[in-house]
């Protein structure tokens, strides 16, 4: 939990209370940083984008730990993110809402949010030594929601055990990874990247390898899928208060 030692930062004007929800998040748009670009049928932009903002998500779970988290989940729209938390022993839903800065990605603007509720936190111990009133004053500072609104946990799904860059770079939607045809769609999406990037039409070596490699992958693991169990929304990330960790946006089945 990030500790900030300027009290006169700690405020609630970063906090708004807005009526919003994932739904508005628009279609089409990286689930890490929102963008359009590079997107076509994936979930994000590239592996680096989606394990950065998991990795700022990991750093910054102290604070959810100090308030006996549940599960919790983060979002955001054009305008807003939102960091939903439910406490253990609370059937309510705990909601910190803050404006989107201006260039700046979702990552950053949940480090921002995470400092000054870290910085509440951290302030009320001092004066108060004692962190059940620090995590009461955090809580004080959010809007307080029904369950019903939108944060009941999920249930486990099955998700694959395959690489995501090794759909990146065969252009393959997860969605396909249930497809009764996945090993012709396979060979297929290998095809047209052979068209692409193999060093005899002026593809790089080296890209060209990495595909190869992510093709005799996913044709080994369409022959035997394996599969895990995790809780998950579709359009959120999901903290799991009982491992400690974010969990990135699921795929339902259909």
């Amino acid at each position: 939990m990030s500790q900030v030692h300027d009290p006169a930062v700690l405020h609630h004007d970063m906090l708004i209370k807005i009526k919003t929800s994932a739904k508005e998040q628009k279609p089409k748009t990286c689930l890490s940083c929102g963008t359009t670009e590079n997107i076509k049928n994936r979930r994000y932009c590239s592996v680096k984008c989606r394990q950065h903002l998991r990795q700022k998500l990991n750093t910054r779970s102290g604070l959810l730990q100090a308030l006996n988290t549940r599960y919790a989940t983060f979002y955001f729209t054009d305008r807003v993110i939102i960091l939903d938390v439910v406490p253990h022993g609370i059937r309510e839903i705990f909601r910190y809402t803050a404006l989107r800065t201006e260039k700046s990605n979702p990552a950053e603007d949940f480090g921002r949010l995470s400092n000054m509720l870290g910085g509440a936190w951290w302030a009320e111990e001092k004066r108060t030594a004692k962190s059940y009133l620090a995590s009461r004053r955090v809580l004080e500072m959010a809007e307080r929601c029904a369950i019903s609104e939108g944060l009941t946990r999920p249930r486990l799904h099955r998700a694959p055990t395959v690489k995501p860059e090794n759909l990146i770079l065969l252009d393959i939607p997860r969605a396909d990874l249930t497809s009764h045809d996945l090993g012709r769609i396979i060979r297929n999406a290998y095809r047209r990247q052979v068209k692409i990037h193999h060093p005899d039409v002026g593809g790089k070596a080296a890209t060209f390898r990495k595909i190869h490699a992510a093709y005799k992958e996913m044709l080994l693991w369409a022959d035997h899928p394996t599969f895990i169990r995790r809780r998950g929304f579709p359009d959120k990330w999901y903290y799991d208060g009982e491992n400690k960790k974010w969990v990135q946006p699921v795929i339902l089945k259909k």
